[in-house]
């Protein structure tokens, strides 16, 4: 019963910490592409693009939690 508790508390952390990162990563990055865009319009698209792959991590943290909760079962 003790291994459930600790699984549960892995998936936690799996996806509270890859949100932080992904936050933390996310502010400098949009930050940089609403100043680039502000200079030049044509730059929406990359820098909408640039503002998406940070979010990527929490995806990635989000599989690990499932596969970790899938094992609870």
């Amino acid at each position: 019963m003790a291994d459930l508790g600790l699984i549960a508390i892995g998936a936690g952390i799996a996806v509270g910490l890859t949100g932080l990162a992904s936050a933390i990563a996310e502010s400098s990055i949009g930050a940089a592409a609403v100043g680039a865009m502000a200079e030049n319009e044509k730059l929406f698209g990359k820098g909408l693009i640039l503002t998406v792959i940070p979010e990527t991590i929490v995806i990635f943290g989000l599989v690990v939690s499932v596969l970790l909760w899938i094992k609870m079962e």
